[in-house]
């Protein structure tokens, strides 16, 4: 599938995209789009690529091959004379700036308190009044559930608690669009639904997502579309109830059974 120049209404496009690492091939001419407003879940084995794709659309990896569109704007590199060249770092950070990325560690900084994790990148990215960021990190603590949090450390969080923290401080950059990285899978079982509640709501707020992740229950449930990859590629895509329930596709049907 060759992807037009620009698609309305469509918040990233990937066109081919190629990744390795050393003589491992790990994303091999992969396509993507994802729509406004949208939940793009991806499901699959260990080692398929899923986690490698997330960190190419907002270039935290560099791609060998193909181009990442955020609303039509190139990220991580321009064009010059029909040439791919790596764009200017204020350019890439501008462009990421937009996307919100929630890691499965939650990489809080452990000297700040929720609230200054929360207020740390509108104060020094964007560069807004500290008592604007304050108020809206409040807000943003209150939307996951932790305004009685907002002074303590992340030691004495629990891992469900630092995670939402994470949320938060992702959502403080009023972001296009999310990223969630198995943002449930380091935390124990009975901590992962008030992470997947936020993030529930979050896509019934309409906003735009891709998420990497085991919970099929959550993929059948919230996704718009569910993407399955192995080995590299997309397998397949569609709808979850066409994925999950009338899936013709023998890989995919061999992964679902597996859970």
């Amino acid at each position: 599938m060759v992807l037009q120049e620009t698609t309305p209404g469509v918040m990233v496009r990937a066109e081919k995209i190629v990744k390795r690492f050393g003589p491992l091939t790990v994303l091999d001419g992969v396509d993507l789009a994802v729509k406004r407003g949208q939940v793009v879940v991806i499901i699959g084995p260990s080692g398929s690529g899923k986690t490698t794709l997330l960190r190419c659309l907002n270039h935290l990896e560099k791609i060998d091959g193909g181009r990442i569109y955020i609303e039509d704007e190139l990220i991580g590199y321009r064009e010059v004379n029909g040439q791919l060249v790596e764009d200017k770092e204020a350019n890439i950070a501008r462009i990421r700036a937009q996307v919100g990325f929630v890691f499965q560690r939650f990489n809080l900084f452990p000297h700040k308190t929720a609230l200054q994790n929360v207020m740390e990148a509108p104060i020094h990215v964007l560069h807004h009044p500290v008592e604007e960021v304050r108020e809206r990190a409040l807000s943003l603590l209150a939307k996951v559930g932790l305004a009685e949090k907002c002074d303590a450390f992340p030691h004495k969080l629990s891992g469900g608690q630092q995670q939402r923290v994470a949320i938060a401080r992702a959502l403080a950059m009023n972001p296009k669009l999310m990223l969630f990285d198995e943002a449930t899978s380091a935390l124990d079982p009975e901590l992962v639904g008030e992470v997947l509640k936020v993030m529930k709501q979050l896509a019934e707020e309409g906003m735009t997502m891709v998420v990497v992740t085991h919970e099929m229950d959550f993929a059948r449930e919230v996704a718009d579309h569910v993407i399955f990859m192995d080995k590299a590629q997309i397998v397949e895509q569609g709808p979850p109830e066409q994925l999950f329930d009338l899936s013709e596709n023998e890989r995919t049907r061999n992964f679902l059974r597996k859970l």
